[in-house]
Order: C-alpha cells, then structure tokens, then sequence
C-alpha cells in the first residue's frame, strides 16, 4: 500500500453515491492505518463540494470518527494526514479536473446502474481520456438486489467498453441514508444490512489498497 494516498471521488451526475463512497472509503483507509502509523487522525475526508453534504453528515454526529475540512478540488491537503479522500463538485471544472488528475493516485467513479448514470459516466470517462488520465476506475453503487439485473448488465456494459471497474459494487440499502440522518458511518448502526453495507465499502477498500502498493 502507498505510504501517501490521495482519492477523489468524482463524477458528473449527482445522486449516486459520491459522498458516501467518499465518507465510507476515508474511514476503511482511517482503520487500517490507525495502529500502525500510532494516531487516531490518519485519514482526511476534503469536502470538495459546494453541497457540503459530507460536513453536514459530519457535523450531525459526535464525534465524527474522520476528520472532515471544507474546501474545494485546488485546496492543499493539511499537513498530518497520510490519505485524503476529496468528495468532489457534482460538476468538476475542466481546470479542477485537471487539477485532481494531477494531484490524486487514484480517481474513483461511482455510477448507479441505470441510463442517466451511465450516459454521465461516460462523459466524465471522455473528459479524463482527453487529459490523458489513466489512474480512474469506477465503482457500481446502489445495485439493486437479485433477481434484479441492472448491476449484472451495467457491468457487463462497462467491460465490454473497457473501462475500468471495481470487482466489489456496493448494494442498495436504506442504512446509508439511516447512518447520513444519524450522522455516523454505517458500520455503527445496529442492523445486519448495515454490516452486509460495511463490508461492500471494506471489500472496494481492500482491493484499491492491493493495487496501490
């Protein structure tokens, strides 16, 4: 795993999971590192976003187990901090687009499995393919369950364009929006769909931290 990492978690439609990949994936990043760097603030959730849904879901709980900065995509990462999660504008500027390619190892795409999403998707895809981005990889959330077919097809529709896709999709359940109310992360709600959630986020965090080594 890279001593220093830096994410962001970007697209060009809202609504499908940007900030809670970036809350969830700050916090994977804050426990797996926390023991062996010796200080409870390893991880830095930059909230990029005019929206500032990810300070708002900070500020309901307390304590917020990462710490959360308001800002935008050009602002420097404080010192302290060995990985950055930037939850992006909804809409990146092609300068702030620009600007995170150069800065981040890894750009992560959520994307929902149906048209609107995809249709968006592939316009963010086209914008970094003409910065000449290769280090972006999307992530399926809000799969639907079986016998639903969505993720499955969406899936196979990525692939077949060649675009590159995390082997984990994260499935749809009301707990995000239960932990987002409560303003904590998922993994702290007492529901067995919230621990089948956690372990989507653990199991994507997981594999970027393989690939980034």
């Amino acid at each position: 795993m890279a001593e220093e990492m830096n994410i962001a978690v970007l697209g060009f439609k809202g609504g499908v999971g940007k900030t809670t990949t970036a809350v969830h994936l700050a916090l994977y990043l804050q426990q797996r590192c926390a023991a062996q760097a010796g200080t409870s603030q390893v991880s830095l959730l930059l909230d990029a976003d005019p929206n500032r849904s990810a300070s708002r879901w900070a500020e309901r709980g307390s304590p917020f187990p990462v710490k959360v900065v308001a800002g935008d995509p050009t602002m420097s990462t404080p010192s302290g901090f060995q990985h950055t999660l930037i939850d992006t504008p909804a809409r990146p500027t092609p300068e702030q687009l620009g600007l995170l390619a150069e800065r981040c190892e890894l750009l992560l795409l959520p994307c929902s499995p149906d048209a609107l999403a995809l249709d968006a998707l592939m316009l963010t895809v086209n914008a970094l393919d003409r910065l000449g981005a290769k280090h972006y990889k999307v992530l399926l959330t809000l799969v639907p369950p079986w016998p639903n077919r969505d993720g499955a097809e969406a899936r196979s529709f990525l692939q077949q364009a060649g675009i590159p896709l995390c082997r984990q999709a994260i499935r749809r359940t009301v707990a995000f929006q239960r932990a987002a109310l409560e303003g904590v992360c998922v993994n702290q709600l007492l529901d067995p769909r919230a621990k089948q959630a956690w372990s989507d986020y653990v199991a994507v965090g997981e594999e970027i931290c393989h690939e980034q080594v």
